[in-house]
């Protein structure tokens, strides 16, 4: 009788200790997923932002060529213009 009992207690006492381990590994789990949540959030972050600069870099790059563009052309019309008085 007394081998079962004390079979039963160790049993009781190790599961307590597993459900105890659950518990600390589910909030360790769950710590996990919101560390992972917030680095996708992140990385996302960074790349909406890079986008963006890559954007306004690509349309900025657009307007000096056009003004560049505007510039030449005056240019040929003034030499077409001096071409023509000589």
């Amino acid at each position: 009788m007394k081998k079962i009992a004390v079979t039963v207690a160790v049993l009781a006492l190790g599961l307590a200790a597993c459900d105890a381990r659950t518990e600390e590994n589910a909030v360790g789990n769950e710590a996990a997923v919101e560390n992972a949540a917030a680095e996708d959030v992140n990385a996302a972050t960074v790349d909406a932002g890079n986008a963006a600069e890559n954007a306004l870099d690509a349309a900025s790059n657009q307007i000096e060529n056009a003004g560049e563009a505007v510039e030449n052309a005056a240019e040929a019309v003034g030499n077409a213009a001096e071409n023509a008085a000589d």
